[in-house]
């Protein structure tokens, strides 16, 4: 299980939304199957529905 605070807290050079993105898009390519979100994440350009956008990058394994 994939934690979104885990991912932020091992990846502290994050510095924006689409950051965030590209690396749940690895994880999920590298075989990662199951994602949680327990946090929002804190970017100033984090989106009202930043929810939908990651599971979205999550689940496109692109």
């Amino acid at each position: 299980m994939l934690w979104l605070s885990e991912v932020m807290i091992q990846n502290p050079e994050m510095e924006n939304f689409e950051q965030l993105k590209d690396e749940l898009k690895k994880r999920a390519a590298a075989g990662e199957l199951f994602f949680r979100m327990d946090v929002k994440p804190q970017f100033g350009d984090t989106p009202a529905d930043w929810e939908d956008k990651l599971e979205a990058a999550f689940t496109s394994r692109q």
